[in-house]
């Protein structure tokens, strides 16, 4: 079982010996830390992994660091949430196959969930768009351009 803690909403200049040195100034043990940086640029993301060692340490840096202050920002800590497929969907192994949920997915239509159509849900109407009507007013500049 994994005790990996998500620390988010960090400043960028925040590096995994930052943290090392706040968790030893609490009595905390942490196994590894992983501050999240973009492949390209090595810039920190903002967010960070922390590995305990067990349940009982993974509370206790989540209650250290959960709405802690630092600068302007309050830091967000919470037990790491299981990593999504490519494209920001959950791997298949998380979906049931088409067959075992009959009804759920219809030809020509949007998914259906538990069997009720998403566009009855509710929520925002949205106004369709025609293929010669402007996005955003940078297009609409764009396309007077053209």
């Amino acid at each position: 079982m994994s005790f990996t803690v998500f620390l988010g909403n960090l400043p960028l200049w925040v590096t995994a010996d930052d943290i090392k040195t706040w968790l030893q100034a609490d009595n905390l043990v942490a196994d590894s830390i992983k501050v999240i940086r973009n492949p390209e640029t090595q810039e920190s993301k903002g967010f960070a992994f922390i590995e305990a060692p067990n349940a009982e340490e993974m509370q206790s840096v989540i209650r250290r660091f959960d709405r802690a202050p630092l600068e302007d920002k309050l830091l967000r800590a919470n037990p790491a949430q299981p990593p999504k497929g490519k494209g920001g969907v959950a791997p298949v192994g998380f979906m049931p196959p088409r067959s075992a949920v009959p009804g759920a997915f219809v030809a020509g239509g949007p998914p259906r969930v538990d069997g009720v159509d998403r566009k009855s849900r509710g929520g925002k109407k949205h106004k369709k768009r025609t293929s010669n009507q402007p996005q955003s007013a940078f297009a609409e500049e764009l396309a007077k351009a053209l």
